[in-house]
Parts: structure tokens; C-alpha cells; sequence
């Protein structure tokens, strides 16, 4: 028997590779994945760190959700699983060679991933990769049983597809798989607790990045296991070796295999699993009154230079009557994230500098102006020591042609003289520099 067993094990996987839409789902379609994550996260430090569980549990999700039950469904319509049933093994091992071939496929699938990201774009490797190889394990089994569930339940390849659509887009949706937990909104992160790509995403990542990745994933684990075992009992009583029509009792045990899904979120509601989670904090907002204290204000050009020339604050009316309506409601120094909001008007000093505006030196004033009295006196000097300290982070702009700036300088030239206005701001404001 066990050598039969291993002949229908390379028998599978065999079949595997022969299916066109198996090989798509199993490594192009994770591919593409991680071509459009690296594409939007590369600027990360280091690139895709943060999304590679993610990035894992679409892979995952792809190989058990669509490959296995498009298989099974088209050897099923080929006439082979009625092949099988002429076989002195017992079906549940025939299921479970199926599973452990499609298991392989997807952990390969997973390393070609891995070593794509690290070759391409750098990302690490995962720090533990003992807990990696266990919290893959976890997950792998909790989707190959929503996979055998789809089989099941499929007809034909076609509605494979419809099927697996139908709980493949809602994960990548809601469920904090395609789309990271602190983007999403309250309602849909409580939303993602009902669904096993949540819990998948966060016994994975910690493996890239936690000294202990999965310590308190207890229940994590316990909800992909009970996920799994719901959806693949459903499917064992689903199963069919043949094309016909489905049992009668096809609702109850699809219905079964959700309340699982159900009981697992109604738990973590009422066990506080399902805790918001918020977005880092803004790197601005990190530094300390001890950072700013130690930031000097030496060898700055005065404000009548030709570099970060800045005009007195005894400026006439007329001096400012058209510009500073237009410079307080300029949508970039209006932002939720004052210190980007910030950054964009210091930015904007500088450019009017580098374009040797006629104006500089008034709208340099009138920017100071504007720190001084639309922003917190903490988030103003937060926001002034980030540009001085970090000058290369957050976003910039160099241009902007509601206020009739319509050069361009170099963005590195931007950020340079940004700093010298940040440092004659910020030295006002702590009164180091006089008037």
C-alpha cells in the first residue's frame, strides 16, 4: 500500500504540472502579486519587510483555494478520480496524498516568492525560520480545506473559479490580506475577524520581524485550525468521484463549514482578539524635546542673502494682500499629517528661493507666519527639527502653481534649502535666533 501511496503521490503532482490554470494560480498569479507589492512598498526600509506576510498568505491562498480544487475538478471531469475508486486504498489516503502533493507545490510557490523579493528588491529572509515553517503549516492546512470544501462543491472549472472568487476577493478586500489592517476602517477590521486570511497574515509576518513570533497566537492558530477542519469535513461529505449532481445535504454542511467561520470571529469579538489596529505613528511626531534641544543654529546666512532670504516681520499690508489668502488656503500646508503639511510649506519657501522669486523673502515671512499660529507649538517644533534631521524622508514638492511657481528645482536642492529654513524657523520659535 505505501508504495502504491507514493505512486500516486508523484502521480499528482505529475497531473499538477500538466494543469495550465494550476501552474497560473500556484506561481504566476503570487508573482504578479509581488511584483505589484514591490511596486507600491519598494521606498520601504527594507523593501516589502511589512507585507510579506501578506504577500505569503496570497500565495498560499492562490495554491489551495484555486489550484487544489481546479485539479481535482478537472481530473474529476477527466474520468480519473473514477479510476481511483477501482483502487484497494482507502479514499481518505488517496485525499491525503492529493493534499500533501498540493502542500509541496505551494511551499514551493512560497520559496520562489522569497527568493524573488530577496534578489529584486532585497527583502530580508524570514528571521525564524522554524516558526515560518510552523505558521505555514497552520495555514496551508486551514486553506487546502476551504480548497477540498470548493471541489466539493464545484461542478466544473468554471465554477471553480466563481467560487473561489467569491472567498479569494472578500479576503483581499476586507479581510487584511491584500490590503494591510491599519488602511482598513473599524468596521472592516472587525469584519476581517471572520475571515482566515486576518489570522494568516498575523501568524506570518511576525516571522519576518518579532523576537518571538508566535508567541500569543495561540488562538490564531486554533481559529485556522478550526477554519480548516470545518471546511475539510464538509468537503470529505461533499465528495464526489464522479461528474453528477451534488447531495441534498450540500447547504447544510456549506452552512456548517461558515458558522465555524462565524464562531471564530463572534469569539474573538467577545475575547478582545479583534483590537483596532491603528497606523504607525508619523516619524515627525517621534522626536523628542531632547532632539530639538540638541540642534544648533550656527553658520545660517542671514535673511538678507541671496540664499533663504527671509523678510522682517514688520511686513507692510499691501506687501501680503494677495498672496497670504492664497498661501492659507493652499490645499499641500493644509494636511491631516501636520508634519507633511509643514514640510510642504517649508518646501515651498524653498523653492520660491531656488527660482529666485521676487517674492521670496515675503513668502518665506508669511510661511513662518502660518507655522507659528495654524499649528500646535509641539507639532510646529516636531515638524521643523523631522525636516532639519531627517531632510530625506516624507514627501516633496517642487512646484506649485496655485501661488505662481511654476519651476521645478531639483528635489535634491529642494530638500537642502529646506533645511536651512526649517533651522531659522525652528531657531524662532525657540527663540535662539533673534528677529
Amino acid at each position: 500500500m505505501m508504495r502504491g501511496l507514493l505512486h500516486h503521490f508523484l502521480l499528482v503532482l505529475n497531473l499538477s504540472f500538466r494543469n495550465p490554470q494550476g501552474i497560473v494560480y500556484g506561481y504566476l498569479v503570487p508573482v504578479i502579486f509581488l511584483f505589484a507589492f514591490g511596486s507600491i512598498f519598494r521606498a520601504d526600509t527594507p523593501p516589502l519587510l511589512d507585507h510579506m506576510g501578506q504577500i505569503m498568505t496570497i500565495t498560499i491562498l492562490g495554491g489551495a483555494c484555486f489550484g487544489l480544487p481546479t485539479a481535482l475538478v478537472a481530473e474529476r471531469e477527466q474520468g480519473i478520480w473514477r479510476r481511483y475508486r477501482l483502487l484497494p486504498v482507502p479514499t481518505a489516503w488517496l485525499v491525503f496524498s492529493t493534499m500533501v502533493a498540493r502542500a509541496l507545490i505551494v511551499a514551493s510557490s512560497v520559496l520562489v516568492q522569497l527568493a524573488l523579493a530577496r534578489a529584486i528588491f532585497g527583502t530580508p529572509l524570514p528571521s525564524h525560520p522554524g516558526a515560518a515553517l510552523l505558521a505555514f503549516v497552520f495555514v496551508t492546512a486551514a486553506f487546502l480545506g476551504i480548497g477540498y470544501l470548493i471541489a466539493g462543491l464545484a461542478d466544473n472549472v468554471p465554477a471553480v473559479q466563481a467560487i473561489g472568487q467569491c472567498i479569494f476577493l472578500p479576503m483581499i478586500m476586507l479581510g487584511g490580506v491584500g490590503v494591510p489592517l491599519m488602511a482598513l476602517p473599524l468596521w472592516a477590521q472587525r469584519v476581517a475577524g471572520f475571515m482566515p486570511g486576518r489570522y494568516a497574515v498575523e501568524v506570518l509576518q511576525p516571522c519576518f520581524q518579532a523576537p518571538s513570533p508566535l508567541q500569543g497566537a495561540a488562538f490564531r492558530l486554533g481559529a485556522l485550525t478550526v477554519i480548516g477542519l470545518a471546511a475539510g469535513l464538509a468537503g470529505a461529505k461533499l465528495f464526489r468521484w464522479e461528474p453528477g449532481r451534488r447531495t441534498r445535504s450540500a447547504p447544510i454542511w456549506v452552512a456548517a463549514a461558515l458558522a465555524a467561520w462565524a464562531a471564530v470571529g463572534a469569539i474573538a469579538w467577545q475575547t478582545g482578539q479583534l483590537k483596532p489596529v491603528l497606523a504607525q505613528a508619523p516619524a515627525w511626531s517621534e522626536i523628542t524635546e531632547a532632539q530639538i534641544a540638541e540642534i544648533t543654529f550656527d553658520g545660517l546666512p542671514n535673511d538678507n542673502d541671496i540664499v533663504a532670504s527671509l523678510a522682517p516681520p514688520s511686513l507692510a499690508p499691501e506687501a501680503t494682500a494677495d498672496l497670504a489668502p492664497k498661501l492659507a488656503s493652499w490645499p499641500p500646508g493644509r494636511l491631516d499629517d501636520a508634519g507633511q503639511a509643514i514640510r510642504h510649506l517649508v518646501a515651498l519657501a524653498a523653492i520660491a528661493d531656488l527660482s529666485a522669486d521676487p517674492r521670496e523673502a515675503v513668502l518665506a515671512r508669511l510661511i513662518f507666519r502660518q507655522i507659528s499660529k495654524e499649528f500646535p507649538p509641539a507639532e510646529a517644533r516636531q515638524s521643523l527639527a523631522w525636516i532639519i534631521l531627517s531632510p530625506e524622508d516624507g514627501q516633496i514638492i517642487r512646484k506649485a502653481p496655485e501661488l505662481a511657481l511654476y519651476r521645478h528645482p531639483p528635489e535634491r536642492l529642494v530638500r537642502q534649502r529646506s533645511v536651512i529654513y526649517a533651522q531659522k524657523y525652528l531657531g524662532r520659535l525657540l527663540r535662539k535666533l533673534p528677529e
